[in-house]
């Protein structure tokens, strides 16, 4: 792919942006109190819903889109189902085998509501480490579009940036209420974007010759198995601790409505 230095640099840019995104959902995390319950059980139902739409209804179909493509519909399909639970068994192994002891910095262990506030920053932790994984790729593929056609790469961005908002929320809120620390909030809410401009770049420079849509394919689905059981793992159950069940269940339906909206507008 032969490209000139403009539109290298406006690529990169465009992805960098995306990625940054994330950040702007973790900056809501400033406006709010942390004894605000009821708000934490919304948010942590939106974040699920926000999630597991876009896996189910995104970001499976892209992947059913590249493995379908290489290998037919019927291996196609089998290659995505298989992965998809693949990647429930990978986050469900981490969730296994990582120790509470890694979360304690920054958390009071005066605190009366010590394990709640230890499984917030749990589910904060795994959930920017899932986005962090999913901008990966995300970033390859809108560089690498934004490459071949920035009127084509644009709105691609534009999607992907309204998508990494909620993204965003899903990190911040549950690390705030559990360390009450907006730095620590905002930290890794835009550390979780971050691998979108760095999977652009080794995208092109490193990973591009070995790239094809059956890896592609085998990586949509993997993501989609990891956030959704993060979303019925983590997300949902937290949820429910904090606040009565119609808070969360309303968090998840606002959630899934958001992200349905904002994948309409791109359509």
């Amino acid at each position: 792919m032969n490209v000139n230095v403009y539109h290298f640099t406006a690529a990169l840019i465009l992805s960098l942006i995306a990625g940054l995104s994330t950040g702007l959902g973790g900056c809501l995390s400033l406006f709010v109190k942390s004894n605000n319950t009821k708000f934490l059980a919304f948010s942590l139902g939106f974040s699920a819903g926000v999630m597991i739409y876009i896996s189910l209804v995104e970001i499976l179909k892209e992947a059913n889109i590249f493995l379908t493509i290489s290998l037919g519909e019927k291996v196609g399909n089998l290659y995505l189902i298989i992965y998809f639970f693949i990647g429930m068994l990978i986050i469900a192994l981490i969730n296994k085998l990582i120790p509470y002891q890694i979360n304690l910095k920054g958390i009071k262990t005066k605190d009366n509501n010590f394990k709640n506030r230890l499984r917030l920053m749990r589910t904060g932790l795994f959930t920017a480490l899932v986005i962090a994984i999913h901008n990966f790729p995300e970033g390859i593929i809108s560089f690498i579009t934004s490459l071949q056609s920035l009127s084509l790469g644009i709105p691609i961005v534009i999607a992907i940036t309204l998508h990494n908002v909620p993204e965003g929320i899903s990190v911040s809120i549950p690390i705030y209420y559990a360390t009450n620390s907006k730095g620590k909030a905002l930290f890794y809410s835009f550390l979780s974007g971050l691998t979108e401009p760095l999977g652009a770049l080794l995208g092109y420079f490193m990973l591009k010759p070995f790239l094809n849509n059956i890896i592609f394919g085998i990586l949509y689905a993997v993501i989609a198995g990891i956030m959704v059981f993060i979303s019925f793992n983590e997300l949902l159950p937290t949820a429910r601790k904090y606040g009565e069940n119609y808070l969360s269940i309303s968090g998840l339906i606002v959630g899934m409505m958001f992200m349905a909206f904002s994948l309409w507008l791109f359509i």
